[in-house]
């Protein structure tokens, strides 16, 4: 682990019941502490600084060290006002951004050692799911509608009715790397803003299907982009703040007149929206053209608080407190295993198995551990339906790549590596293995699979680990090894293994 923060449980916390969600944006980086009481939310703080991470990718696709200097110190101030927060309260999410740099594991190491917490980067459809959420929860409708929201490098698409999210799309296309592309330095000309509508268009092109007015009755934007433009609309008298064609080519005219952002003179306009301002509304334009959007209106939810609500959710089921709380990453392990034809007895025999020796030897495994090293065995086998052969590269490479709701690419990543591990070589994982709960978690599914390999029927209970975690020794049975010969003799090679590595040191006990 890169992060250190020490590891406060709930009854310890100095900011009981409150919950804390990072947005690690393209352009600017956002904490929002928040409450639910009785199932409202009230907003307790609200901090948004603008690091611009999005400017700082080179055309390689490197992040730049000024801007990861800028994210960094901004973290270090998030940090310390987080200060008495237990890590089950907080969650941070990185987007567009880091899930192109190149260098984003260098990068996340650093992040994750100022802030203290673990960082996860988000798919482009899990961050329009979150969206969704926050934009339902704080601004509920049974209309359908259609909400956006224009980030620095992407932009997200959501259908929905109610809380539940239809469609949830992102395209790679923002107001940071539109403005960086069609306006260098700042300057406005008729047209740099008829190429960035091109360029929006195709992007978004795919869209127009999907997404036309037929399937929604109201539009909602989110964020940063509509907001803003809102408000320099609503300032300068141009209506109510309600997004629409005209008040757009009014603002167009408006920058053109100008001639570059730092003499734009606009009512309501920040300064730290002027050097993106051209980008967003080029986007806001071709959105509003190309999807018949003919009003758009500024959403109360958002990211943040979509965080929140599904972090609230996650600590629920932790904590049992309510039946009926359903985590939507099981709902996704569960569409995996149908839509990969997996073969759920065996998967729940190798379940568990490992489950059984993780309790064992680690007794008091987190449980959002526990449950990764679950939905590992649940889905190791996913890659069957590609080829039996290397099945467990398959099965990783899915894993590592699939949208799966709930799921950030960050955990879907340590997931994957668990299922890659589960057989072959060790030395594919030697990086890996470095991290001991990750090298016993990987240790219990390997042998979960062994003792399972028959595919018949199996007593979890059967074989058990005892001793230390970093030296465990595998207990069969009484008779077992007997009946047992070549579970026996795999579960030899497998010590073996694990001792040429070193990452472990197991044994097997005398029979």
């Amino acid at each position: 682990m890169d992060w250190k923060r020490p590891e406060l449980v709930d009854s310890e916390t100095r900011w009981p019941g409150q919950l804390a969600a990072i947005d690690m944006g393209s352009n600017s980086f956002r904490l929002e502490i928040g409450q639910l009481v009785d199932d409202r939310y009230r907003r307790i703080d609200y901090l948004k600084e603008t690091v611009r991470l999005g400017g700082g990718l080179d055309a390689s696709g490197f992040l730049g060290e000024e801007a990861a200097a800028r994210g960094l110190d901004c973290l270090a101030r998030f940090a310390s006002r987080l200060d008495g927060f237990a890590p089950s309260q907080v969650r941070a999410v990185a987007t567009q951004t880091l899930r192109e740099a190149k260098n984003r594991n260098a990068f996340l190491a650093r992040a994750q050692s100022t802030l203290g917490l673990p960082i996860e980067i988000i798919s482009g459809r899990e961050e329009a799911r979150l969206i969704y959420s926050g934009v339902a929860r704080l601004q509920p409708s049974n209309v359908p509608r259609l909400v956006i929201d224009i980030g620095g490098r992407s932009t997200e698409m959501i259908l929905g009715r109610g809380e539940r999210p239809r469609r949830a799309e992102s395209f790679q296309v923002g107001s940071v790397s539109l403005s960086m592309k069609y306006f260098p330095d700042g300057r406005f000309s008729e047209r740099a803003f008829r190429e960035a509508q091109i360029a929006a268009g195709a992007e978004l092109e795919e869209a127009i299907g999907p997404f036309a007015p037929r399937h929604w009755r109201e539009a909602l934007g989110s964020s940063g982009t509509v907001g803003a433009v809102s408000q320099v609309l609503a300032a300068s008298g141009q209506g109510d703040g309600t997004v629409t064609p005209e008040g757009l080519r009014w603002l167009m005219r408006c920058c053109l007149e100008a001639g570059s952002s730092d003499r734009l003179d606009l009512p309501g306009l920040r300064d730290d929206r002027r050097a993106v301002i051209a980008g967003g509304l080029s986007l806001l334009y071709t959105l509003a053209m190309n999807f018949g959007i003919d009003e758009l209106q500024p959403a109360r939810g958002a990211l943040r608080q979509g965080v929140i609500f599904d972090l609230a959710a996650r600590r629920a089921i932790e904590r049992r407190t309510a039946a009926d709380v359903l985590d939507i990453r099981e709902a996704s392990v569960r569409e995996l295993q149908r839509r990969f034809q997996v073969d759920v007895e065996q998967a729940g025999r190798v379940e568990a198995v490992a489950l059984s020796l993780l309790d064992d030897i680690e007794p008091a495994t987190p449980g959002e551990l526990r449950r990764e090293l679950r939905w590992a065995a649940a889905l190791h086998e996913t890659g069957m339906m590609i080829s039996h052969h290397d099945y467990h590269r398959h099965s990783a490479y899915v894993l590592s790549h699939v949208d799966a709701p709930g799921f950030s690419q960050s955990q879907l990543r340590r997931i994957g590596d668990l299922v890659l591990g589960q057989r072959g070589g060790l030395r594919k994982l030697e990086a890996r293995l470095q991290e001991m709960s990750f090298a016993l978690h990987l240790f219990c599914l390997r042998l979960a699979v062994i003792v399972s390999h028959a595919r018949g029927d199996v007593v979890p209970g059967e074989i058990a680990l005892v001793g230390e975690s970093g030296q465990p020794t595998l207990a069969p049975a009484l008779g077992w090894a007997e009946t047992h010969p070549r579970a026996l003799h795999l579960l030899r090679e497998e010590i073996e293994a694990w001792s040429r590595i070193g990452a472990l040191q197991p044994a097997l006990a005398p029979s």
